[in-house]
């Protein structure tokens, strides 16, 4: 029997140790390109699934550290390009892709995200018309959530001062991009809402990309201003593409210059509306007294000033009419209660036991309590009894009792 040469023969650890090194050489960074199944999520962060084509899949994991960087929503069925480098999970021996990045195919990964994240807070209610506040009509003091050294601050700040100088500005300065900037713009709305130091809110910045602008796209930046008490608008810098907080807000502005002329009226013609009004109101006031002034000539020409008199027999008139209407009312009401009396008179005499006895009946009673006798057999032979007539009574002795 030949002995077979010990020169290939590996354990089953080196073996596999020696595929993921070959294989980890080879395939440092690759991009696979297939559809995303099978995705698990447990408690560990890490994300598993399997990247298919129509002949077959590869098993992928996607590590806590880079899964919290992916901003869309991974879903089974989502075509993807996948990033990573192929490795081998030695205990099983299978190999898989260790993804870094993914992107979606055919449209952004931001695009997608905020696509996402739109139709999520649309079915919640979020961008519905019944949840926009009126903003102020005058206010005196108004809100800033901005960078603080952006063009933005300045745009806001020299119209404010343009249309009406005298009103107050609270900055509430913050990062508008990078990392950190959403949590930032939140913090800054609920700041505002405990403060209560300012009638409406501005919230916005210049102009940029989609990534630049991403902050006003974060799920908490919404939220903080859907649950904002105090108005505000949204005045993020472009012109064409709308942000999620432009849907939230209670006004959209398409500058921040543009959302400052929104809230602040201008002072020329605050004072212009003062005139009308004030106009307005001294023809109310002198046509008033020129009413008054007639009532007053018309009292003095009228006869009855001159002759007190006549006022004075007119009101001795009237009382004597007022007197001989009462006594009419109240011999009226006398000869009702009087026949109601009459009526009643007759009913309690109909009713009064004597007329019964005065048609020729009578009743009888026990004289030793009193009792009235209805039936033979509440008495005894012997017992004394009283007969009352219309006229009179007799005493009689029992007897004799029949049942009958």
């Amino acid at each position: 029997m030949n002995e077979r040469p010990t020169s290939n023969i590996y354990t089953v650890t080196e073996i596999t140790g020696r595929i993921k090194k070959l294989l980890e050489v080879r395939f440092v960074r690759v991009g696979v390109v297939g559809e995303l199944s099978n995705l698990r999520r447990p408690s560990s962060g890490h994300i598993y699934f399997t990247i298919k084509d129509t002949g077959n899949q590869l098993s992928a994991v996607l590590f806590r550290d880079d899964a919290r960087r992916i901003r869309f929503e991974l879903q089974d069925g989502l075509e993807v390009t996948a990033w990573g480098r192929i490795s081998v999970y030695r205990p099983r021996g299978n190999y898989q892709l260790i993804v870094n990045r993914l992107e979606p195919r055919g449209v952004g990964a931001l695009q997608l995200a905020l696509e996402q994240l739109k139709i999520k807070l649309s079915l919640e209610g979020l961008f519905d018309a019944s949840h926009k506040k009126p903003l102020p009509r005058y206010p005196s003091r108004i809100g800033v959530i901005t960078s603080p050294t952006g063009a933005a601050l300045r745009d806001i700040l020299q119209v404010i001062n343009r249309r009406f100088g005298s009103l107050r500005v609270i900055v509430n300065p913050v990062p508008v991009q990078g990392e950190g900037a959403a949590a930032e713009l939140a913090r800054a709305v609920e700041e505002f809402n405990q403060w209560k130091n300012v009638e409406v809110i501005i919230i916005g910045r210049g102009g940029g990309s989609l990534e630049d602008l991403w902050a006003f796209n974060e799920e908490e930046v919404v939220r903080s201003i859907f649950a904002s008490r105090i108005p505000v608008i949204s005045a993020v810098g472009h012109e064409i593409d709308w942000t999620l907080s432009d849907l939230v807000a209670d006004l959209r502005a398409p500058t921040p210059s543009a959302a400052a002329e929104l809230v602040v009226a201008e002072k020329s013609k605050l004072l212009d509306d003062v005139r009308r009004l004030q106009r307005r109101l001294d023809r109310i006031m002198e046509h008033m007294i020129n009413l008054f002034r007639e009532r007053v000539e018309r009292a003095f020409r009228s006869a009855s000033l001159h002759d007190p008199r006549r006022v004075l027999r007119q009101s001795q008139q009237q009382l004597d009419e007022l007197n001989a209407r009462l006594d009419r009312i109240i011999r009226h009401r006398l000869r009702l209660e009087r026949q109601n009396i009459n009526a009643l008179q007759w009913r309690l005499k109909s009713l009064s036991p004597l007329s019964v006895l005065s048609r020729g009946y009578g009743f009888t009673r026990r004289l030793s309590d009193g009792r009235i006798i209805t039936s033979s057999t509440m008495l005894k032979p012997g017992e004394l009894v009283e007969t009352r007539l219309k006229k009179g009574s007799f005493i009689s002795v029992v007897r004799e009792i029949t049942r009958k």
